[in-house]
């Protein structure tokens, strides 16, 4: 009997064994599925991005339905679940955003291909609505390269001209 008390060593094999792996997409295509099947865990060191991994394998990951809250500058910022640091947080302080250790092995976020594909068309829905003056400058600012993001980049220079301006058009 396995489960006998102080009786830890087995002395046969394992009585049925599993002639196929296991597939979590063999009797569900479903579109939630196909998501977390393409989705690029990033952001995490090699233990916890394991962890996630093995959930997705094994249909155990559960999606997120609403931000949560990051425990590092307390705004609801997490987006992806079993995290609790958001990734703005995690990549400037350098840290897991699962488990909140300092590893070298964190792997870096990267954006899945949908992911890519709606912020593109967020950003030529913005691009659509803008001035034909403010159009310009920004897509001189994409031309010209850069590291930042070019929308945080174009919006904060925005923000510092129109302080500037109110500040002269007080005097």
């Amino acid at each position: 009997m396995s489960s006998q008390k102080g009786n830890v060593g087995r002395s046969r094999s394992q009585k049925y064994q599993n002639s196929k792996a296991f597939k979590n997409d063999m009797h569900d295509k479903s579109r939630q599925t196909k998501k977390l099947n393409a989705m690029v865990v990033g952001g995490l060191c090699g233990h916890c991005k394991s962890v996630i991994d093995w959930k997705i394998k094994y249909k155990k990951y559960k999606p997120l339905s609403q931000p949560k809250k990051c425990v590092k500058c307390l705004q609801k910022t997490v987006k992806q679940a079993y995290t609790t640091i958001c990734m703005q947080c995690a990549s400037t302080a350098g840290v897991c955003t699962k488990c909140g250790k300092s590893e070298e092995a964190v792997t870096p976020a990267t954006l899945s291909p949908a992911e890519e594909a709606a912020r593109d068309a967020e950003l030529q829905q913005e691009l659509k609505f803008m001035p034909e003056r403010q159009r310009r400058t920004f897509m001189r600012c994409v031309e010209k390269g850069g590291g930042r993001d070019k929308r945080q980049e174009y919006t904060d220079g925005k923000q510092s001209a129109e302080d500037h301006s109110e500040d002269s058009g007080d005097d």
